[in-house]
């Protein structure tokens, strides 16, 4: 189709309310959606072109190099200017300068663009499953056990670790093959997508059965026993009781523990 042929079907651009607006958007739905080529556009086909799809709920991209591409290129919602042959005003009015001229170039920005919103989906996620667990687990211990199995500085190091190698790890991943190969996200699409409550809260749940076990079953010796208890049942010569008073008594908090570690000859 040709500009002209395209600007007589869905009619000139009109202000409402110092807004630019198509005129006809259900005859432009219906021709954008079966448009491949707009050839011999002229500046104001490319503007209309942009402004209809933006109306539409699109998130539009525009290379050009002209001066005449300037008024398309401010009005999408990433404007693609050519570092070399572009001009200035084509550089001012983008959003991103390719500096070696390469359409290719507008690939590696586009799986870059998506890879950043994937790796903050992952962290996000990442983050609330975890929160909510501890949260779970706090509240759980406070009102049933009245003791938080969390003290202040055991969640200050969980979120340490969450913030830093989380972060790190989920928010660097490079792009993934078939990025390019879903469909556009739409403006008002929401970050916590469904997949990823279903997600937060399945792993949140099993991460909360395992922590109830351990917390009820391990002190009951079923689970784990106490390593006074192994070290001296596997320890025939009695070193265990000679060099691991540290370990096995409490950190010192009895009397008889405090004397056998004095009592070595270190």
């Amino acid at each position: 189709m040709t500009g002209a042929d395209f600007r007589k079907l869905v009619g000139p651009i009109k202000k409402v309310d110092e807004k630019d607006t198509i005129p006809n958007i259900h005859l432009f739905k219906e021709v954008s959606s079966q448009l491949r080529v707009l050839a011999r556009s002229s500046p104001e086909d490319k503007y209309l072109l942009v402004t209809g799809l933006q109306e539409t709920g699109n998130v539009v991209a525009v290379t050009g190099d002209g001066t005449n591409d300037a008024p398309a290129l401010k009005k999408a919602d990433v404007g693609f200017s050519m570092g070399i042959a572009g001009t200035d005003v084509a550089k001012n009015a983008s959003d991103i300068v390719l500096l070696d001229d390469n359409f290719a170039s507008t690939i590696v920005a586009l799986k870059y663009g998506r890879a950043v919103l994937d790796n903050v989906r992952k962290f996000i996620q990442f983050q609330l499953a975890v929160n909510v667990v501890a949260m779970f687990i706090v509240f759980f211990g406070s009102v049933i056990i009245k003791d938080s199995p969390l003290n202040a500085v055991q969640m200050l190091w969980v979120n340490l670790v969450m913030d830093t190698l989380g972060a790190l790890s989920l928010a660097t991943e490079p792009p993934a093959h078939d990025v390019l190969t879903r469909k556009p996200y739409k403006k008002d699409q929401a970050i916590v997508t469904e997949i990823m409550w279903r997600n937060i809260f399945g792993h949140a749940i099993i991460q909360i059965i395992i922590l109830m076990i351990v917390i009820f079953v391990g002190p009951t010796g079923w689970l784990v026993q106490p390593y006074q208890v192994l070290c001296n049942h596997n320890d025939a010569n009695g070193n265990c009781d000679t060099w691991n008073p540290f370990y096995a008594r409490d950190l010192y908090v009895t009397q008889e523990a405090i004397n056998d570690w004095k009592s070595l000859n270190l």
